[in-house]
């Protein structure tokens, strides 16, 4: 049998057992194929590391366009929350129409002190002038 085997050997093949072989040169190990899963996984993890680059870039791209819609968020949810502080205490008993009272007594006063004489007109645009210049900062007001 041990004959067979030899004579089975091509003639070209080397024997190594006597040589030394700690000088020749190693290929490195086999890769082992990779299976799907691990490439999505290798692909995932290399979004995920440059993800923090992809959203600066965005962000410095885009940074008024994203304050804006933040706003006008922020503004939306500041409403729906005053509509519902509004309807809880429109449920309590007598607040509502005592509410409504207040309204029009304070519209009434506003129409009678403000509205119906040229001079008190002329008062409330002055007022409206100095408060438009406290709150612009600006020394010249003018909208008119």
């Amino acid at each position: 049998m041990e004959s067979k085997a030899q004579q089975s050997e091509p003639a070209d093949i080397v024997s190594l057992k006597g040589l030394q072989t700690e000088n020749l040169p190693m290929l490195p190990p086999a890769k082992e194929p990779e299976t799907q899963w691990q490439q999505i996984g290798v692909k995932v993890a290399n979004f995920l590391a440059q993800l923090p680059e992809y959203l600066g870039d965005f962000f410095e791209k885009n940074q008024r366009t994203i304050i804006n819609l933040s706003l006008i968020v922020a503004i939306l949810v500041s409403i729906r929350v005053l509509f519902a502080a509004v309807d809880a205490i429109n449920h309590i008993p007598l607040l509502y129409p005592f509410f409504e009272l207040v309204g029009i007594g304070y519209a009434t006063w506003f129409i009678f002190r403000y509205l119906i004489k040229a001079s008190t007109r002329q008062e409330l645009g002055e007022k409206f002038q100095v408060y438009q210049k406290e709150l612009t900062g600006m020394k010249d007001a003018n909208i008119y």
